[in-house]
């Protein structure tokens, strides 16, 4: 435990403050109640000591686009992370960024790991069914967002400054 504690110090980690739980997994996979209980001791510890990230769902949704699939019979599916915002079925979006028009849709699904949810907000990695756009009508780089919160720009003006 002290050498743990020694390189938690090493690296600007608080080694003397943070809770250090000796345990094995493997025994616990085996069905050693002792360790079962020390597996669970170190999950309180992490729950305790690891806070939950604040969600930013009061803002517009803003859902960037990392992947587009069909299926078959139900339409069109992007998935994402929402980095802002709820998304809810019956939810009417924007799918905005790559074309130069903006195009709108309705969510008529919302699903995350496999299971349906009524709605998704942000952090979550979610799948929503488009009603009304096609497989190629949509693509990564894209991102879905509320009606009229974000506007796309074809321009810039910047300055760069190279070594």
């Amino acid at each position: 435990e002290m050498e743990i504690r020694d390189l938690l110090s090493e690296y600007d980690f608080p080694g003397d403050d943070l809770p250090v739980i000796q345990g094995s997994a493997l025994k616990a996979l085996e069905g050693d109640t002792k360790y079962e209980d020390i597996i669970m001791e170190l999950m309180d510890t992490v729950d305790e000591y690891i806070p939950e990230p604040e969600r930013d769902t009061d803002k517009p949704l803003l859902l960037p686009v990392e992947d587009v699939f069909s299926i078959t019979g139900r339409g069109t599916v992007a998935s994402g992370r929402i980095d802002r915002g709820t998304v809810k079925v019956n939810d009417e979006i924007e799918i905005v960024g790559i074309k130069d028009e903006i195009q709108k849709a309705v969510v008529t699904g919302v699903e995350m790991f496999r299971k349906q949810l009524d709605e998704g907000l942000a952090g979550d990695n979610v799948g929503v069914l488009l009603r009304g756009i096609q497989r190629d009508e949509i693509e990564r780089g894209q991102v879905i967002a509320k009606p009229g919160s974000i506007h796309p720009h074809t321009k810039f003006k910047g300055e760069v400054y190279i070594l």
